[in-house]
């Protein structure tokens, strides 16, 4: 028999909440996932309920690789990984390790959150990393500032990426409008694992100027981002009316991002309802193409942001 004062924990763990203005957060605990995102005439992000397990990386955190890892199978200077197949239908690893652990708050005010977890060596991935993540709501709308710092005595691969499926509060992303700063992306094979990569100018794929995203079906990661005087890269989401919108920006620390219409997602009912936006430091399978991997001296610490501003 079961204890009635016991409190029940949702699926995904804690439920933290921050505001600011109009602007509410709930992060979940359980992969330190943007659960919800709101502001006055709506809803920011297409996430998930409390009590629901988190679908299609919904918010997640995608570390120590994000998207797609070959057969799980990686070696890097002496040391091998061997992670679980979690895309067993592709026969890859995806999203990294940390997404279904619990994280921990180490500080909490109205309008900031920050977790931390560690990454301790095992056969995916065996190397120590401290991670933490900070979400603050600010004037500009939701920052979030990610750290990584090798506890381990030997140099450690590391890549990160988030996974925000952004809305302008249309029923499908068919009538939304993107603009994609990207001028190439990497070229897939039937696993979703780079080839190489291409020029964008000319061909379907192309965002630049910023168009109606009709049936384009996108599971893309995009690279050589135009940046701002700042290295900062802005992809912009807006309804067909010129009215909601929505920026989701990246420092130059994220050196691609993946950009996914949701074609595939196994819940038919959120197809096309929203378009997943995401930031990442290195392109699909970089642990074993070496593309952009992040090399953490022992003892080092990295640093990097990325935010969100509802227009």
């Amino acid at each position: 028999m079961s204890d009635s004062t016991t409190p029940t924990i949702p699926p995904s763990g804690q439920q933290f909440e921050i505001a600011f203005g109009h602007q509410r957060v709930e992060i979940a605990s359980v992969g330190a996932a943007i659960r919800t995102y709101g502001v006055e005439d709506g809803e920011v992000i297409d996430g998930f309920g409390p009590q629901e397990i988190c679908r299609s990386g919904r918010g997640q955190v995608l570390a120590p690789w994000p998207n797609r890892l070959g057969d799980g199978r990686y070696t890097f200077e002496g040391r091998s990984g061997r992670a679980a197949i979690d895309e067993p239908e592709r026969g890859n690893a995806i999203h990294g390790l940390v997404r279904w652990l619990c994280w921990e708050v180490t500080s909490r005010a109205q309008n900031v959150l920050a977790l931390s977890c560690t990454i301790h060596p095992q056969p995916g991935y065996p190397w120590r990393v401290g991670l933490g993540v900070e979400y603050r709501l600010g004037r500009a709308g939701l920052t979030v500032t990610s750290t990584a710092t090798n506890l381990d005595d030997v140099t450690a691969p590391f890549g990160i990426g988030f996974h925000p499926y952004l809305s302008v509060g249309t029923p499908t992303i068919d009538t939304a409008r993107l603009t994609l700063p990207a001028q190439r992306r990497f070229v897939n094979d039937v696993r979703g694992l780079p080839t190489g990569d291409a020029p964008l100018s000319g061909t379907a794929l192309d965002f630049r100027t910023g168009r109606p995203i009709g049936v384009t079906e996108l599971d893309t990661a995009f690279t050589d981002l135009v940046r701002d005087s700042e290295g900062v890269a802005r992809v912009e989401l807006d309804g067909p009316a010129g009215g909601r919108g929505v920026t989701l920006w990246m420092d130059d620390n994220f050196k691609c991002v993946m950009v996914y219409t949701g074609d595939t997602i196994d819940h038919v009912e959120s197809r096309r309802r929203s378009i997943a936006v995401e930031p990442m430091t290195c392109p699909p399978d970089a642990l074993r193409s070496g593309t952009d991997l992040i090399r953490l001296a022992p003892g080092a610490q990295w640093t990097a942001s990325w935010g969100i501003t509802p227009r």
